[in-house]
């Protein structure tokens, strides 16, 4: 995308106003704005249309009020402008649809990061190691143009739910075939940048959003190992307290503490799951530990998939030294080296069938010399897009959904955070940015853990602008960040977009509103009583607290759901597992209850929000359907054989 000259005026005019030079930093320069227009090529080109028409409505919106354009004000007369937009109940989430993206394109710069004393990029290898499962990975384009390929399984998706299930039955000697929209990267694509590794691995750039009565980024893996490419590695097993109400709200008595034991044993040790190290985890965890004990609070270091993990705060933007165990270096080669085969590059379509039997999937893969479609065929077909694309899927295929629950039930974990200034220089950059927690309050639905961020995405998600704003990212050393997550009781909705992609819904209930406001208040005593000078919560109206009278007025005042800034990074639900054929879409062995041979193997046949990080039940139940997959093929065998 390229802005014109009259939106170049408007763009570096709201830049200099809300990204002043201070002692430390620069202001923008005309890089800014290439990299600006660079970050909405691709996928993001319609929200940079959106972009466009959010600047226009900056430059005229001046007119009455002020009597020129904005461009054409002085800076304190556009100061005041921000100020204006950013206390409108409707005009604030506009205003950080313009500031995020024009933020993170100013700090994405190796000057500015040299001036903070903090690493721009990380030294990428040159080659990868020999490995011969990588023989077994191919990009769909290149095959012909209306091949059918057959296969006893078809995978569609290699996530935590996809790569798993791959892996067993391909050890077991079935005929496995994983097909994966997005592509395979390596440490050779990891380089440290979080704006790159968003256009290049995260779907939408990262802008997937559930809208309700605010806006909900949902952030999703686009490439082999799913979303497992760029979560931070946590693993929990399910609560038991979860699992009590799954039994009592969905008869789900097969899934118990004791029957998933070995699941999530399996999965542990393969994965190398263990706390971080105390130098990986850094002063940071310190702090919050230190906060803690003040208070009394339970608190620990995180279990992760990371053995080896050297703490170079780059989880969500691909691991640089392959530390952390995501399906892509774990499940996927274990999968492809007992002979499976991965495609990457392939939009699965519409799933086939005959009669109410699944028999296969068709789609189409976009390559230099135009689409390619191809038809696979297989005996069982295995749905692992992931809580937002398999009901999608199953949707545009008109499958599966007799209950009308296809879609629906979409759970999240709604969370937030906020920001610590204390005296010293934490280096929070450079250490696990999810390692530690505080588990208090778990068993009322809050969970805490560490939410510390680069620098350019520490500036994208302040909401803070103009002097400020530079005066806050100029202590970003001395800063700590910590985040929290609830158990919510609402729920949301995925149903059929336009362009191919979901349509998100999610609205946020008022006992879980009151549980977020809950969450700003505890961790702002928590960082204040380990030494904080300032709290910046991420929420509106009150970005800087600078004592606890100023947490107790933030927990009395009235919020909204739309004064909060809200990310979900847990989607669950949407096809949830039950033994009622009229409020489920699959039973307890993954099949749907209305097509036979097609299971659902992902988040979205966890029946509801577990409270804690999913991706290890996801696997558990993964390896637990693998054996209900492979009796299924060895009575298709059976029969197969017989007939013959």
């Amino acid at each position: 995308m390229r802005f014109s000259d009259a939106e170049l005026t408007i763009v570096r005019a709201l830049g200099a106003t809300a990204l002043p030079a201070g002692s430390l930093l620069s202001s923008p320069r005309d890089a800014t704005y290439r990299r600006l227009e660079r970050f909405f090529e691709g996928n993001a080109e319609a929200v940079g249309k959106g972009y466009r028409a959010l600047l226009w409505s900056l430059e005229l919106g001046t007119l009455a009020s002020d009597g020129a354009r904005f461009s054409s004000l002085s800076d304190d007369a556009r100061l005041r402008v921000l100020d204006v937009w950013s206390q409108s109940e409707t005009l604030r989430l506009p205003l950080r649809g313009l500031l995020m993206p024009l933020k993170m394109a100013h700090f994405d710069d190796p000057k500015i990061y040299a001036a903070l004393g903090c690493r721009y990029s990380v030294e990428v290898p040159t080659k990868l190691e020999p490995a011969r499962w990588r023989e077994q990975l191919s990009d769909a384009s290149a095959l012909p143009d209306g091949e059918t390929l057959e296969c006893d399984v078809v995978v569609v998706g290699s996530g935590a739910g996809g790569a798993p299930v791959a892996k067993v039955l391909a050890e077991r000697g079935h005929a496995v075939l994983v097909l994966e929209e997005g592509q395979h990267f390596t440490r050779l694509d990891f380089d440290g940048r979080p704006l790159a590794m968003l256009q290049k691995a995260y779907r939408k750039h990262g802008l997937t959003v559930a809208y309700g009565n605010t806006a909900i980024p949902i952030p999703v893996g686009a490439g082999v190992g799913g979303t497992t490419l760029i979560n931070s590695g946590t693993c929990f097993r399910v609560p038991e307290t979860t699992l009590a109400e799954w039994h009592a709200q969905y008869g789900l008595h097969e899934l118990t503490t004791d029957s998933l034991a070995p699941f999530y044993e399996t999965a542990e040790r393969f994965l190398e799951v263990g706390p971080s190290s105390k130098a990986a985890l850094g002063k940071p965890a310190e702090v919050i530990a230190k906060g803690c004990d003040v208070l009394g609070y339970s608190h620990h270091a995180l279990p992760r998939n990371a053995p080896g993990c050297d703490g170079q705060g780059l989880c969500c933007f691909g691991c640089p030294t392959d530390a952390k165990r995501s399906a892509n270096i774990s499940w996927v080669p274990a999968a492809l080296s007992s002979g499976a085969q991965l495609l990457t590059g392939f939009k699965v379509e519409r799933v086939l069938t005959e009669g109410d039997v699944a028999v296969g999937v068709v789609g189409v893969a976009q390559g230099p010399s135009g689409p390619t479609r191809l038809t696979v065929r297989a005996r069982v077909v295995v749905l692992a897009c992931g809580t937002l694309y398999t009901p999608h899927l199953l949707l545009r295929s008109g499958l599966a959904n007799a209950s009308d629950q296809v879609g629906r039930n979409l759970s999240i974990h709604p969370a937030s955070g906020a920001a610590g200034v204390f005296s010293e220089d934490l280096e929070g950059w450079k250490t696990v940015p999810q390692g530690y927690a505080i588990d208090e309050f778990r068993d009322e639905g809050l969970m805490f853990e560490g939410a510390h961020t680069p620098l350019d995405i520490t500036a994208a998600t302040l909401t803070t602008y103009g002097p400020r704003f530079t005066a806050m990212m100029e202590q970003y050393r001395r800063t700590v960040g910590f985040g929290f997550m609830i158990k919510d009781r609402s729920r949301g909705r995925v149903s059929l977009g336009s362009g191919g992609e979901p349509r998100l819904s999610y609205w946020l209930g008022r006992r879980d509103l009151a549980q977020m406001v809950r969450g700003f208040g505890i961790l702002a005593r928590v960082l204040f009583a380990a030494g904080a000078q300032t709290v910046h919560p991420s929420i509106a109206f009150h970005e800087r607290l600078a004592s606890l009278a100023d947490v107790e007025e933030l927990e009395r005042s009235n919020v909204a759901a739309r004064h909060l800034d809200i990310t979900a990074y847990h989607p669950l639900g949407t096809c949830r597992m039950g033994h009622d054929p009229f409020s489920s879409v699959v039973d307890p062995t993954h099949e749907t209850h209305d097509v036979h041979n097609l299971f659902v193997v992902d988040g979205s046949v966890v029946p509801g929000s577990l409270g804690v990080n999913p991706q290890l039940t996801i696997m558990a139940l993964a390896l637990r359907a693998a054996e209900h997959l492979d009796q299924r093929l060895a009575v298709l065998n059976a029969r197969a054989a017989r007939a013959a």
